[in-house]
């Protein structure tokens, strides 16, 4: 972070993401580095009801820079009217944010954005998961949307293959409340030991105050319980409408700093799964035959209701 000159923070999850997202970039603004925001173009239910994520063609108001990557206002919205939540942290920083589609698939989200980060001046990308998910195994009975953290990781990776300075991170360990704290451990553990723990950083109270503020504007529930790990609280709450369980920690109050390419040979399995899956229906389809339910198998079956 401190040799780069300009950082693409991306939220790699979807919805609220890009909100944890700030605490890595306000580490590289901490070492002089400027960032660019971004994320994907997936929001959750409540804010898009068509399933999945939206194509650059179904995108008003976006600049396309590269296939499937496109430069956001705080009018960039879908042709339902559904502003992104890139579309909110743009209005809210008063700059332009990046929304990545994911159904393009990893190699072509990797061309996508080594285009787009030449564009944009970029000379590191950041990639922030929420919670911990991207590391699952595919067995943890909380798991609940897994398929979009696989695409992006496997990007991720593929764009450090080809020569990027690239980083993986986990904001808010826990607080999506689909890995428990034991299951995400022993994810960490294969990371650590195949090499690829880079780092663990405590949010401090400068980063805290910019996360805490973008959660205020911008829907999210995960990072909102890292705001409530960095302020000190610990138990047990609920979120997603009951849904899912948080234990709140000083865990969870913290980002682990991974390396892609070493993440997807040893923790993230579901990653390395969906690597060279043509596109987002691909990688679907081998999440599917592993028997993983994904977070697009619960928009479709919700949609047809």
């Amino acid at each position: 972070m401190r040799e780069a000159s300009r950082a693409l923070v991306l939220g790699i999850g979807g919805g609220g993401d890009v909100v944890g997202a700030l605490a890595a970039a306000e580490s590289c603004r901490a070492l002089g580095t400027e960032v660019v925001m971004g994320g994907v173009t997936w929001e959750r239910r409540p804010i898009d009801p068509e399933p999945g994520p939206r194509s650059a063609a179904e995108i008003v108001d976006g600049r396309e820079l590269a296939e499937g990557v496109l430069l956001a206002g705080p009018r960039t919205r879908t042709r339902g009217g559904a502003l992104f939540a890139e579309s909110r942290m743009a209005e809210l920083l008063g700059e332009p944010t990046v929304l990545v589609d994911p159904g393009v698939g990893p190699a072509r989200v990797a061309r996508g954005l080594e285009r787009a980060g030449a564009e944009l001046g970029v000379d590191l990308f950041v990639f922030v998961d929420v919670g911990g998910d991207v590391l699952a195994a595919g067995g943890e009975p909380g798991l609940a949307s897994p398929l979009c953290d696989a695409v992006m990781l496997a990007a991720a990776a593929r764009l450090q293959r080809s020569g990027a300075a690239v980083v993986g991170a986990v904001f808010g360990p826990g607080c999506d409340g689909e890995l428990t704290i034991e299951e995400l451990l022993g994810r960490l553990a294969l990371l650590a030991a195949a090499g690829g723990l880079l780092a663990v950083e405590a949010m401090n109270a400068a980063a805290t105050e910019v996360v805490e503020r973008a959660a205020a504007s911008i829907p999210t529930e995960a990072s909102a319980q890292a705001v409530r790990c960095a302020r000190g609280e610990v138990g047990t709450t609920t979120i997603r409408s009951g849904r899912r369980t948080v234990h709140l920690t000083p865990f969870g109050a913290t980002t682990i700093y991974m390396d892609p390419a070493l993440a997807v040979g040893s923790a993230a399995p579901l990653a390395r799964a969906v690597d060279d899956a043509r596109d987002l229906e691909e990688a679907q389809s081998r999440l599917s035959a592993l028997g993983i339910h994904t977070e697009l198998d619960y928009e479709r079956e919700a949609s047809d209701r």
